[in-house]
Order: C-alpha cells, then structure tokens, then sequence
C-alpha cells in the first residue's frame, strides 16, 4: 500500500475508552476490523474526584496504534484526527511533567468564585459561550491554584498531541471547551484569563484549524507506516459528534447518547444567534460553532441500571413507550451547567409494589429523554423553526425501545445515524472537509406513544423541579 490508499487514522479519546481507529478517507467510513480499544477506568471519589490516570491512558492509547500496526491496518495512511472529550485538565510543572491525574468533567471539585457586582457573567457568557461553572477551567485553574503551584495547565487531547509530536498546541475546538475562549476572535479571552488566575503563556498555544503537525521521530521509527503523515488538530466530541452524525447545518439538531448526552446544532461562527442563558457554545474549528444543551445521565445510566438491577436484557422488555407510572429524574451524576445539582441528586417518584426492573430502566430512559426533549425545544426556538434531528452514538445504537422513547418524546421523525463512531467520523469530516449524510433508519413517532409521553410531560416538569429544591437540602 501507499499513501494514495484514502484512509485515515483516527484516535479517539473518550472518557471510557481510547480508541484508535481507520476509515476511509472519501466519506469517513470506518475500515472494517481496523479498530483497537483500550478500556477506561475513571477513579471516582466521594469528594467529587472524577479523574484518569494520564501515563496509563496514553499507553493504552500507544498499544492500541500498535495493535493496529500488527494487523497491517497502519499502511496507506494519508492523515491522523483526533476526537476527545471536552472539558478536561491537567496541572503541570515548569517542565511540563504532569503534577495531577486527568481531571475529567465529571470531576466536581473546584472553587467558588464571588467577583462582586462589577462581573457581568451574561455578557461574558454572551462572549465565551459558557458560565462560571466547576466545569470550566476559570474555576478549575484557581482551586489547583490554591493548593498547589503548577507552572502550567493543559488538557488531555494537548497533551496526547504533545506526546505524539512535541508540541503542545491546542485547537480553537478543545479551547472553547476550557470556558476561556472568545468565541467570535478564536483567542484566549482576556477577562476569563483574569478570573482563571493565569496567562496565556501558561496555557497550550491555539493554532488554526489548518495546522498539521508530524509524528516525533521516535513514533516514526515505531509506526513507519505513519512517517511524514500530517496530525490534525482535535476536534471536540460534541462538536465531531454533530458533524459525523450529518448533523452541520442550522436547520438540524443532532442527539448523541454516549456515556453523557447532547442536543446540538452546528452554525456559522459570523452572525450567529444571540445565545440563550440556559445554552452553551463552543467552537468547531475557525468558521463554525455548535451550540446545545449537554446532560450528565445517558449511556452510563443505562449501564449501570442494567447492572444494578441485574436485568437479562438491555431493554424494558414488556413496557410501553410512556406507560410507566413512575418518574425518574436522572440526576445521578448530578447536572450540566448553568444549573449546579450535585451528583447523587437522582430520584424516583411514585415507585410502588408492582413495579418491575423493567419499569425502573424505562422511568429512567423516559426520564433522560425528556431531558434531552427541554434542550431541543429550546434550540427549536432559537432557530425559529422545529428542526429536523437526527440520532447518533453508542446508546442509541444499543437500545431500539429508547430510539422509539426518543422520538416520541420529541414528536417528530428522526433519523438514526448508521455509523456508530460519530465521533471519529467528525473529526476525520472536519479534518478533511467533508459531509457526510447520516444514512441509517428513519423513525416516525407513533401518535398513541406521543400522546402518553405528552401526559408525563407536565408531571414531570413538576417533580423535576422539586428533586432540584431537594440537591439544594
């Protein structure tokens, strides 16, 4: 083979797994058998620690382009993309060694911040397209601050790129994700900065979206079938995800369910909407941002209800879309900002005698539909228009009843995206400048579905409300 093949190594760095992958350059399909995992094991604490070891994961990440080299998968590749989470950070020394795990977004500790009267967080929401929230590295840079004195900060997609290639960069994608990143310039913003404690020196460079950069030499010598092959910036999953799922232009919203979930569009960055309070906005690369609601309860609900409840299958076999009784509200891993429920805030209510396993997993996935169903609507309102959505990722891929749930629930056709690697997909889409079409099942809400959904709907909001009084208890 030769670099004339078309095909595309993609890495894939999420929360659960680390994944290496190859597809095809023409439409971003991946190769059949070329992709290697590595599982993820997060350490989770009672102090809200949510966090990754940093050497285990890019090994496991470094075996996995070894295990595809074995199989002959890493010949003919004419480009490397990245995919990884948002949000994450790593506290490093004066010589870039890290002084922290990789803290995850799902960690929760971090500091609170008073800056008086004077800070107006709507218009620096309006700005940076986020809040000040223990997400994002303006409350996450002072609380490693305090305790400790780092030289440096940076996040787990700069640092694998720094590993792979010596440089450690940053795209406008994963920066928009850190909360200190003027949406409308592409550069660090100043104010965030100021807030954070910090400047812009010791944070990683933002290069343009054109940027490549190439394999050290030691990985040359590892991987000779890679020599010379251009490394791309990373893209944000969220935003990869949207673009992989066929999910970038303003008049679609696409849903993921992987272990977290979101409901995004993609837009042009010039003359973009005014962004609502309830709302974020990151950035996909130099000319186009996505904006959407994220929520914490998805795919790692499910698994762990089908765990805990031991059920013999991953559907609520026997339950009809809407039919349960009991509402959950799936704030087990607490919520997103702008609101601040803490992790260990889920609930049931009306739970009685009769209720199956079964029940349970549908009150949650009905629950965490409904989530999703607040974010759309509000995107709908933003776009002025109900917007098609089309449906990605690992949950909705291994779950047919909540593909059926969701699309009740937002009482409209959907489509289901055929790949299930959105996320690699995007990036490589991104990278290279492609669109592709999401393919896949188109689904049609059934009205009696709907019309049972629509009776929860009120109740729900009710109650949702009052579990949010009691995270406050």
């Amino acid at each position: 083979m030769t670099k004339t093949d078309g095909r595309v190594l993609a890495l894939d760095l999420g929360t659960s797994s680390a994944r290496a992958l190859v597809l095809s350059e023409d439409d971003a399909a991946p190769i059949p058998g070329a992709l290697a995992r590595h599982k993820i094991s997060p350490t989770y604490g009672h102090d809200g620690s949510a966090t990754i070891d940093l050497h285990e994961y890019v090994e496991g990440l470094l075996g996995c382009l070894d295990e595809l080299q074995q199989n002959g998968h890493l010949d003919g590749i004419g480009s490397l993309v990245l995919s990884t989470q948002w949000h994450s950070i790593v506290a490093l020394d004066n010589k870039g060694a890290a002084r922290t795990p990789v803290i995850t977004w799902a960690d929760t500790r971090s500091v609170d911040l008073d800056l008086g009267t004077s800070f107006d967080e709507q218009a620096f929401h309006a700005r940076t397209g986020t809040w000040l929230h223990r997400l994002y590295w303006t409350r996450r840079i002072p609380w490693l601050l305090a305790s400790d004195s780092p030289a440096a900060f940076a996040g787990l997609p700069d640092l694998v790129l720094e590993r792979l290639t010596g440089e450690r960069v940053t795209s406008v994608s994963v920066a928009s994700g850190t909360g200190t990143l003027d949406l409308a310039t592409g550069a660090y913003d100043e104010e965030a900065l100021e807030v954070a404690g910090v400047t812009a020196d010791r944070l990683p460079t933002i290069v343009p979206t054109g940027w490549t950069g190439r394999l050290s030499k030691e990985y040359e010598r590892r991987w000779p079938g890679l020599v010379g092959v251009p490394v791309h910036p990373p893209t944000g999953d969220g935003a990869a995800s949207n673009v992989g799922t066929g999910g970038y232009d303003a008049g679609t919203a696409a849903v993921t369910v992987g272990t977290s979930a979101a409901v995004r569009v993609v837009h042009p960055i010039e003359n973009a909407p005014e962004l609502p309070w309830e709302l974020w906005r990151y950035r996909v690369d130099d000319k186009r941002a996505v904006t959407g609601m994220a929520f914490s309860a998805a795919g790692n609900l499910h698994a762990w209800l089908t765990g805990v409840l031991r059920l013999e299958s991953d559907e609520p076999l026997g339950v009809e879309i809407g039919g349960t009784h009991a509402i959950a509200i799936p704030f087990m891993a607490g919520t997103r900002p702008p609101a601040n429920v803490p992790g260990g805030s889920g609930v049931y209510f009306g739970l009685s005698f009769d209720d199956s396993s079964a029940d349970l997993l549908a009150a949650a996935l009905q629950g965490a539909s409904l989530e999703i169903d607040r974010g759309l609507r509000q995107l709908d309102a933003l776009f002025d228009r109900p917007l098609d959505v089309v449906l990605g990722g690992g949950g909705i891929d291994a779950s047919e009843w909540w593909r059926r749930c969701l699309t009740a629930t937002f009482a409209r056709p959907t489509t289901v995206c055929a790949e299930p690697e959105v996320g690699a997909r995007g990036a490589t889409a991104v990278a290279l400048g492609l669109s592709p079409e999401p393919g896949g099942e188109h689904l049609t809400p059934v009205d009696e579905e709907v019309a049972r959904v629509d009776a929860l709907r009120v109740r729900y909001a009710s109650l949702r409300e009052l579990a949010v009084k009691a995270s406050e208890l």
